[in-house]
């Protein structure tokens, strides 16, 4: 069994210190309880819906990572965060994942940018990451790319069985977190830690609902409307349980 965390919230609309103490914050809290990883949503670092992405967007190598992996260190948790990063004269919607030792573990761009907004802003990303988090084979999917099954099965193919999944979903997409994400789930066998925000940005009402869910599509626990600091034991489920998808699948041979 392990355990996990998720962190729900507002976004620090802007204000990316007051951001980083909010997931020092969560990461103690989380650590504390005992999980090995939280996940904060997407592009929390400046904010999803800022006026003007490119001017907040962080470095990769920024000293943000060691500030944030110091605290992973003295905590025993791992971060996955979203946060816009700077990518030559680009931009990209990406996560950072630091491990318990406060090292970085993966570094992932969002593969299928969502309408034209994120379209104009930032560049797509062209791969997986698939990482070993506390043993566990490990990936990371940012929002919309959850949605997609072919990501999800393309990833359940390759070993993976824990994707971390920060999001910023809002109305009026309340189906994403309390249907699609546990179907996925339990469709490709595999644990998915989905992390949204919640409250108003802009012109964006979030949907809240962050959820675990676990690999027979269990919804493990799942937050409300609010600010939220998810922490759940993950069960070991039995193989009889599990989806056989992946070695079921019959090809339609096309004409």
């Amino acid at each position: 069994m392990v355990k996990v965390a998720l962190w729900q919230g507002p976004s620090p609309a802007g204000d990316v210190g007051a951001g980083l103490a909010v997931l020092e914050r969560a990461v103690r809290a989380a650590g504390a309880a005992g999980a090995m990883v939280l996940v904060a949503p997407e592009v929390f670092l400046p904010g999803y819906n800022q006026p003007d992405i490119a001017a907040g967007a962080l470095r990769p190598d920024g000293d943000w990572v060691a500030r944030l992996g110091a605290v992973c260190r003295s905590a025993g948790c791992g971060l996955c965060v979203g946060y816009a990063e700077r990518s030559g004269n680009g931009v990209a919607n990406a996560a950072i994942v630091l491990d318990q030792a406060g090292k970085v573990a993966a570094r992932y761009r969002k593969l299928q940018l969502y309408g034209a907004r994120e379209a104009s802003i930032y560049e797509p990303g062209d791969s997986y990451a698939i990482f070993d988090l506390a043993g566990i084979p490990t990936a990371v999917l940012i929002c919309y790319d959850i949605e997609f099954a072919p990501h999800v099965a393309a990833l359940a193919a390759r070993g993976v069985r824990l994707i971390l999944c920060p999001t910023a979903n809002m109305q009026p997409f309340t189906h994403v977190g309390r249907a699609t994400v546990p179907a996925m789930a339990a469709n490709y066998a595999m644990t998915i830690v989905y992390a949204n925000l919640c409250g108003v940005e802009g012109d964006l009402t979030y949907v809240g609902d962050s959820l675990v869910a676990g690999a027979d599509g269990a919804i493990l626990a799942q937050a409300g409307r609010g600010e939220a600091l998810l922490v759940v034991d993950v069960p070991q489920v039995a193989a009889a349980q599990l989806s056989t998808q992946l070695v079921d699948y019959r090809r339609v041979k096309q004409d």
